[in-house]
């Protein structure tokens, strides 16, 4: 145990800890220590393991939580920020079903043809995912080209019309101006209405598969406001795309189709009952997910596989084709409405909200000489993506100490705008790089200082959207950029990215990643065709891909599904292998340094969110050790009143607790016989289901799982539930409702077994027992998730109550 760098308890600790803490609940800190964290070492005495009705910390309720954080706090000028924090604000999902008496009864009662009517309904699910996906995907991009249109004319005719006359200064002010409002309306809707709603959301969405409970994150108010976030985040000039925010999108679609009803609009359409549990749901935001992708680049493979790789931590073949089928619908959506929007109602060419083009094979074919030049291209995109996170690291570091008010969020959100505006325009401005404007695609030619006939190369990056710019880096012919247009483009390009990704707005990394990467890789084949006196196979647009896919990997991280995306979305296969080759050797080179941008955010937020496998030096820990103890246990027939209290004390907030065979008379325990959760208990008690002391016999009201799915997924808290004194007097038997059959582990299991069986199930508590079969601990996410393989060996992250 000497290489665990830190030993930290968040069960049984010091009266004055608790003192602190409420002295501390002022400072409403985002990740952070302070007065607030946990601290002191565990202590484990013999008569500490269990004690019915004693209790301890093993996890928040989230209801109580949001009671207290509506409630109006100073903000400090600073937040004390460690890297080295878990937060015990997250709650976990219900991945596990309880299967109790109910359960069990209601399952044999369903025969062949109601399981067939389940089966199909959950095909109806996937295919109004993929409609609505596509549908909100098609609102986004007609919505944007229009604004942005409109906006990138009236600073063109305002700059072509000073250009003669002088005073582009003004046009410089006009550009920073426009661009800066419209950012602030899409800050401010965020910072204040629905903070959750800030970035890409895949981090977030990440979290929730993993089995984390984000609050907010998969609400109706949070679509509404991701969408007309990214909108005005990419119409404001931004440096963002609107393609990583779809996968959040479909996920919060996903969840409020299959749940048959909207808790924010508080309706109830009385359909699709059955999938009103946490297993069903995210199944379904698996598919929102993959939907997500598959309408944002038109693939749907690489939507599945992205669901796969990145989102969805439980899988099976079954869920394969249901997410595939929803890919599918969704693709085909946007397809149709954006064919019939442009007028060519049968002309299906535009599967997805960015399309690369098509790439000629003749002219831009391969040889086996260029794999040396691919792999030192993926290097290059390895060690900038580690240089961008670092970067972005050290950035949200200081948003979280100092920019955490929302209105200095929405500043910052608003001067990152102008600053992207006045530094195109002086680039563009100084930029000497005149092409012939005959043949094209440019859609805002600026002149600036070129003769007539000519546009000015710098602005075909700059004055658009990141998407067109990455189109035309990848298809204008040879000669059309200056290399000194694209290096300036790249190092600024950049650094702004690096800036922009983690403000309060809505955003996603994707395009701009690939924008950085196809610039420098346009650059790198025209070094090339220089040094190879204009060979035909250094063809620019070919390295602007395979630049553009070394930044995204880089960056990202991602393998097999970029990969994928990145073929559908070039409609060639041809550039299969070299597009794996490069982003293979991305990931192995920005692994080397520092992890990937999804991951690095979600530890900043401090998310107790489980990898694959347990540390691998953590084989000399114990479940004993690790373990959260004293436990509070209820008999199988309790008393209401202790059931309430037990409930009530905000010092204990279980979330599960063990039930045991034991004489109500007397102290001694008997051993396990089940597990039952909190909102099981709340929804008993809300329902009064139970007998008098006297008549114990006496059957009591009878529920059914209807109730249980009825109060999903925000379930009442204590406080709002009013038990009598007589009442508190009643006896509950929670034989009915436990879960008789809960996942156990013996004290002297192994961390990586205890992790395996915890991470491979989607448990949510994993009881500790002793060679008599008694409870003598509580294994929960933040217990494993806690342990970590540091740069000193195994560490123990501290914990905090934010």
């Amino acid at each position: 145990m000497a290489n665990v760098s830190k030993k930290v308890s968040w069960s049984g600790r010091d009266p004055r800890d608790d003192e602190d803490e409420r002295a501390g609940e002022t400072t409403p800190l985002l990740n952070g220590t302070g007065p607030g964290a946990a601290g002191g070492a565990r202590q484990f005495t013999p008569s500490s393991f269990l004690r019915p009705g004693q209790l301890s910390n093993v996890d928040l309720n989230e209801d109580i939580r949001e009671l207290e954080t509506e409630l109006p706090r100073p903000y400090p000028n600073e937040i004390p920020h460690n890297e080295k924090l878990l937060s015990l604000k997250y709650e976990s999902l219900d991945y596990d079903n309880s299967e109790n008496q109910l359960f069990l009864e209601e399952e044999r009662r369903i025969n062949h043809a109601a399981f067939r009517t389940v089966e199909i309904k959950r095909w109806v699910i996937c295919a109004m995912i993929g409609i609505l996906t596509g549908l909100v995907a098609c609102f986004i991009d007609i919505v944007v080209e229009n604004l942005a249109g409109l906006k990138y004319r009236v600073v063109k005719d305002n700059i072509d019309k000073f250009t003669e006359k002088g005073g582009l200064s003004f046009s410089l002010l006009l550009w920073a101006t426009l661009n800066a409002s419209v950012v602030m309306v899409g800050s401010v809707i965020v910072a204040f209405i629905e903070p959750v709603a800030a970035g890409s959301g895949i981090p977030q969405i990440k979290c929730y598969l993993n089995g984390v409970k984000i609050p907010h994150v998969v609400r109706l108010k949070t679509l509404v406001i991701k969408v007309c976030g990214v909108i005005l985040s990419v119409v404001g000039g931004l440096a963002v795309g609107k393609e990583g925010p779809m996968i959040h999108s479909g996920a919060v679609i996903a969840a409020g189709i299959s749940q048959g009803r909207s808790t924010s609009l508080k309706r109830d359409f009385k359909i699709f009952e059955y999938f009103r549990r946490d297993t069903e749901k995210r199944d379904f935001v698996s598919a929102g997910a993959a939907a997500g992708v598959s309408a944002a680049f038109g693939a749907p493979v690489g939507g599945v596989l992205f669901s796969l790789e990145e989102g969805a931590s439980f899988w099976n073949q079954f869920l394969t084709w249901r997410i595939f089928f929803a890919s599918m619908i969704s693709t085909f959506t946007l397809n149709s409405v954006l064919s019939v929007y442009h007028g060519n109602p049968w002309d299906l060419s535009s599967p997805g909200l960015i399309n690369f083009g098509r790439f000629d094979n003749e002219k831009m074919g391969y040889t086996i000489q260029e794999i040396p030049i691919f792999i030192f291209m993926g290097v290059v995109g390895g060690i900038l993506g580690a240089l961008f996170n670092a970067l972005n690291y050290w950035l949200t570091m200081f948003r979280i100490r100092y920019i955490h008010r929302p209105c200095l969020q929405v500043i910052e959100a608003m001067l990152v705008a102008a600053v992207t505006a006045a530094v195109g325009f002086v680039m563009i401005y100084c930029s000497r790089d005149c092409q012939p404007i005959q043949g094209s695609s440019v859609a805002y030619p600026l002149q600036l200082f070129c003769a007539d006939g000519e546009y000015n190369s710098m602005a075909t990056a700059f004055f658009n959207t990141p998407e067109k710019s990455v189109v035309n880096l990848f298809h204008d012919p040879p000669g059309s950029y200056n290399p000194m247009t694209l290096g300036m483009f790249t190092l600024m390009y950049f650094f702004l990215a690096c800036w922009t990704y983690g403000l309060t707005v809505s955003a996603g990394v994707f395009i701009p990643s690939l924008l950085i990467g196809a610039a420098w890789g346009r650059l790198f084949g025209i070094s090339l065709a220089y040094l190879t006196k204009g060979s035909i196979w250094a063809d620019p647009g070919k390295y602007a891909l395979m630049g553009a896919a070394a930044q995204l990997g880089g960056i990202v991280r991602m393998t097999l599904s970029l990969t994928v995306i990145m073929m559908e979305a070039t409609g060639n296969v041809t550039y299969g292998f070299p597009i794996m080759l490069v982003l293979m050797t991305a990931k192995i080179v920005g692994d080397y340094f520092v992890e990937g941008l999804y991951d690095m955010h979600i530890q900043l937020q401090s998310v107790p969110f489980l990898h694959w496998e347990a540390p691998v030096t953590s084989h000399s820990l114990t479940a004993r050790e690790v373990m959260s103890t004293p436990v509070t246990c209820l008999r199988r027939i309790e008393r209401v009143g202790t059931v309430v209290d037990i409930l009530s004390d905000t010092s204990s907030n279980h979330n599960g607790f063990p039930v045991v065979e034991s004489n109500p008379n007397t102290t001694q325990v008997a051993g396990l016989r089940g597990l039952i959760l909190r909102s099981q208990l709340i929804v008993l008690l809300k329902h009064k289901v139970f007998v008098e002391r006297a008549n114990l016999n006496l059957v009591q009201r009878r529920l059914k799982l209807k109730d249980f799915r009825d109060a999903y997924p925000r379930f009442p808290p204590i406080q709002s539930i009013h038990v009598s004194q007589d009442e508190r007097e009643c006896m509950i038997d929670l034989s009915e409702f436990m879960n008789p059959s809960p996942y156990t582990v013996p004290q002297e299991a192994s961390l990586p077994r205890v992790f395996k069986l915890f991470r491979a199930l989607g448990l949510r508590h994993l009881v500790v027992v002793n060679n008599h079969n008694e409870v003598v601990g509580m294994v929960t996410r933040k217990d494993l998730a806690r342990y970590r393989l540091g740069k000193e060996g195994l560490e123990e992250l501290s914990l905090a109550q934010t």
